[in-house]
């Protein structure tokens, strides 16, 4: 009697309503708290990771010969693996600790780099052959801005062929996403990102980047694109 008296109250519209914004807080809280657990069961590494094996879809884009500049190299180990690859491999991101980390299992054919990427100056630097963005673009908040000036700030070893691999979460990555936009409700995978996408959104801001998408995938509510810079004669 008390669970058939219980589902009646649950089917209300009233319940519903009450009780909703609570509920997608939780949903959202519960993913915090689900990253957090995982990352201790498994060592210290989001198991993240190895199932969508992001870092793979970038070593598999670049060419033996290319000097890469990662942004956003976090601890290093996206440098590190395609430095097993790449001719030379940058790594430059803002936080120290982050950094010293890298540091600690740096290839020969790699320099890591504690630096903010939008104000360093990149002209000490190899010419570059391609740069990796992999989740960094929607932690700046002028990003249109931001890549201008890295294009132009950049030595390029080849004004005709300028690459960029980019990865970027999506907003449209499920529903429930949008509906906690709808209500108002924080929906953000990180509380530092300042945006997160819809590929139209994405491809906008690269056009006004004057960047152009050769070719792209969408995997696990992210956006992977090869680009590479319009040439203007």
């Amino acid at each position: 009697m008390f669970k058939m008296i219980l589902r009646k109250i649950t089917k209300t519209h009233a319940f519903s309503e009450f009780f909703i914004r609570p509920v997608l807080k939780l949903h959202s809280f519960c993913y915090e708290v689900a990253s957090f657990m995982v990352i201790q069961l498994e060592g210290g590494t989001h198991p993240k990771h190895r199932i969508m094996r992001y870092k793979e879809w970038f070593l598999d884009n670049i060419n033996k010969d290319d000097v890469i500049l990662d942004i956003g190299c976090n601890t290093g180990q996206m440098s590190n693996l395609i430095s097993q690859k790449a001719e030379f491999v940058y790594g430059i991101d803002i936080e120290p600790r982050l950094i010293v980390e890298a540091k600690t299992n740096q290839r020969d054919n790699i320099e890591f780099i504690c630096a903010d990427a939008t104000t360093y100056d990149y002209a000490n630097c190899r010419p570059i052959s391609c740069i990796t963005l992999s989740n960094v673009l929607e932690h700046i908040e002028y990003r249109v801005d931001f890549l201008k000036s890295l294009i132009k700030g950049v030595p390029w070893s080849n004004e005709l062929d300028k690459t960029l691999l980019i990865r970027v979460p999506m907003i449209d990555r499920d529903w429930i996403t949008i509906y906690k936009n709808e209500i108002g409700i924080d929906s953000r995978l990180d509380k530092s990102h300042f945006v997160e996408y819809t590929f139209d959104e994405f491809q906008n801001e690269l056009i006004q980047s004057d960047i152009e998408i050769l070719s792209y995938r969408i995997k696990f509510g992210e956006i992977y694109a090869i680009c590479q810079v319009k040439f203007s004669s």
